[in-house]
Order: C-alpha cells, then structure tokens, then sequence
C-alpha cells in the first residue's frame, strides 16, 4: 500500500518542512481496510476502530510535530494511543499529494476546465507550514508537478461566477471572495488549503484571481492591492472532496481492499443562523 500511495503522491514531492510517508504502523502489515480523511479527529478515530479499519490515510499528519510525550493528556497523542491499541496504521502524503500530477491542485484545475494547465511553483521550489484518476508514471515528467497550479479558461467570466462554480465543485458553504465581484476574470491560480503564500506567484503568472482555502487578513489586502481576486472556499473545503477521489481510485486500483472516505469527518467550522441586529 505504501508503494502503490507513493506512485499516487511521489513522497519527493513534499516540502522539506512537512511530515509524509508511513508514520504510525508496522510495514510489513497485511491491511484489507483502509480509511481516507483530511484531518485525524476524535470522529474519525471512532469510525477507524469501530470500522476496524487497518489503516488512515490522513491528509494532514499525525503527528506533525514531534512529540515529547504520548499519553491520553494531549489530544494529538491520545488519538494516536488509540489508534495503535487497534492495530490502525497512519499513512500521510500531504503537501506531495497537493503538488501531484493527480493530486489535489490539478484535481481542481480539471473540475475548473482550465486549459494550458502548469504548476505556480515547479516542484523544485519551496513555501512555509503557514502559507501552505489515474495511478502517476514513475516516469513522470517533473514539468508535471509542482505547488500549485494555474491555467485558463474556455470562456471569461465574472469572480462571482467563478467564486459560485468552485463552491459547487467543492461543497463549500462559506464562500467568500476579495475583489470586484464583477471583475472578469480569464487566468486562474489554484492553491489548496492555506494558499496565501503562492499570491506573488499567481501574480506573477498573470492570474487574474486564485482559488484557495483561506487567506490571512493581510494577504487578503495584499491580493486587493495587486488586483487579484481571491476566491476563499474555506480550508476543508478545499480539500477534504479529494480524499473522496483518493477513497475511490484506490477501491478501483486495488479490488482486494475496501476503502472508504470517512462518512463521520465534519468542517469543524460552522454558520450561525443569520442574527436579528436589533436588541
């Protein structure tokens, strides 16, 4: 399974600051049940064990940081200790699942229609933690891969329209935008989850607006100043529909597993109810 995740993800891809590959579990382990999640949570811990699952393949990694104890005191650790008491592996590919040529940045860019497909940054180049179909070939060519991805599309419409579409795609129910919402729009960045540090990037290719997960306050002024229309699907939302691609290309590749995306793992962010200003 590692191997088969690595052709998927090549771990080479990932930023040198992140935390991928196999990194709760034994190798060598036989797995017939494998989760897929964005995020490791009390939830999805309880659907894991109660599941049987053998093995979570979790977008972000647990742990992410290294830990100087592992007890039930910390929540990263006491879902770790649970998830080893039943056996459960932890498989992370993260940021090379992000820059892959079928990972998460060029997955949106197809649901987008955009043509003349390329990376924002090539996949030699490198951001910070905070600004964060079919199997690949291992002979891939690295002019396919990258942090990031950006192209065109068929027809030019307005933010909004644009802003819409990628809720659609994504499920998003926080959508917000910066910029003119009638500004039409022609080239379009992609940067999933945190993508504030790929705005000089996009500017740079000449983007007329990026699709991101969330921005920063100040980024969002920076994007205004530079004329850059953000699209803000909020930061689940951004990625958690491709783990349910991953969910399936698995279960088609490899018939003998079942895999599954998790049904339990929520935004944990919410809407209130529109509010009555008055006292």
């Amino acid at each position: 399974m590692c191997g088969a995740l690595a052709r998927i993800a090549p771990l080479r891809l990932a930023e040198a600051w992140d935390n991928v590959g196999l990194l709760v579990g034994d190798r060598t382990q036989p797995i017939r049940r494998v989760l897929t999640c964005l995020t490791i949570t009390e939830s999805v811990v309880q659907e894991a064990v109660a599941d049987r699952a053998d093995l979570v393949i979790s977008h972000h990694p647990l742990p992410f940081k290294p830990l100087l104890k592992l007890t039930s005191d910390q929540v990263a650790s006491s879902l770790l200790l649970r998830l080893t008491r039943a056996g459960t592996a932890i498989y992370s590919a993260h940021t090379a699942y992000d820059s892959a040529h079928q990972g998460i940045n060029q997955l949106w860019a197809e649901k987008l229609q955009l043509v003349n497909i390329r990376p924002l940054v090539d996949s030699s180049g490198d951001r910070s933690p905070d600004e964060s179909g079919p199997m690949n070939s291992p002979a891939e060519s690295d002019a396919q891969v990258g942090s990031g991805r950006y192209g065109d599309l068929a027809t030019e419409v307005t933010v909004s329209k644009l802003v819409r579409l990628a809720a659609a795609i994504s499920s998003s129910v926080t959508p917000r935008f910066v910029g003119d919402p009638h500004q039409i729009v022609k080239r379009v960045a992609i940067a999933c989850g945190s993508g504030g540090g790929f705005l000089a990037a996009a500017k740079r290719h000449g983007c007329d607006v990026m699709i991101t997960g969330e921005a920063t306050f100040h980024v969002c002024l920076e994007a205004e100043g530079m004329g850059v229309a953000l699209g803000l699907m909020g930061h689940y939302a951004s990625e958690r529909f491709a783990m349910e691609t991953l969910a399936a290309q698995l279960n088609e590749s490899l018939p003998e597993l079942r895999v599954w995306a998790s049904q339990r793992e929520r935004d944990p962010i919410h809407l209130l109810p529109a509010i009555d200003p008055s006292p």
